[in-house]
């Protein structure tokens, strides 16, 4: 049997080679686990059930209204922020239906048709654009947990130790 001693670091006692040496190593330190859970519950708040999501060039979600369009407007009026895009998406939504229930008063038999269909694109372009919102937080999200940053935030508070060269020990 042998006994081997090393120097061990902070992430802070590194030189800066040392340091980018450890942060390049650690780069998907904090997407390595199911990091987009958190914005999948916050949709599933509002109404909305996030199926998919890609990044980057492809940057997009899937998914569809959980009961309504108009149940989803009125969530995220009440549990998001005024600044938030997905607020002002909502703001004009129910807007826009307000106009289109407007427009034709009372529903009969003669404008049952039309009114549907309108009120179906005004739901579908909703959705398209709640999901854009999504997305945009999702590609966000993901830039931020693989920001220099990030990663460095993640070493400092787990208190990782280094040798001199910049390898977790």
């Amino acid at each position: 049997m042998r006994i081997k001693e090393v120097k061990v670091y902070s992430f802070s006692e590194l030189d800066t080679q040392a340091q980018e040496k450890a942060i390049n190593k650690m780069y998907d330190i904090n997407v390595n686990f199911d990091w987009w859970q958190f914005i999948y519950e916050d949709a599933r708040e509002i109404g909305l059930k996030l199926d998919s999501f890609d990044l980057d060039r492809n940057r997009h979600a899937t998914g569809n209204f959980i009961d309504s369009s108009f149940e989803c407007a009125q969530e995220i009026i009440s549990n998001h922020g005024k600044t938030c895009e997905t607020y002002k998406a909502a703001k004009e939504y129910l807007s826009d239906y307000e106009i289109l229930f407007n427009k034709y008063g009372i529903i009969s038999e003669d404008n049952e048709y039309q009114f549907e269909n309108e009120a179906e694109e005004l739901s579908d372009n909703f959705l398209n654009e709640i999901l854009e919102c999504y997305s945009i937080m999702l590609q966000d999200e993901s830039e931020y947990l693989t920001s220099r940053k990030a990663i460095v935030e993640t070493i400092e508070a787990n208190e990782y130790e280094f040798d001199e060269e910049g390898n977790i020990v």
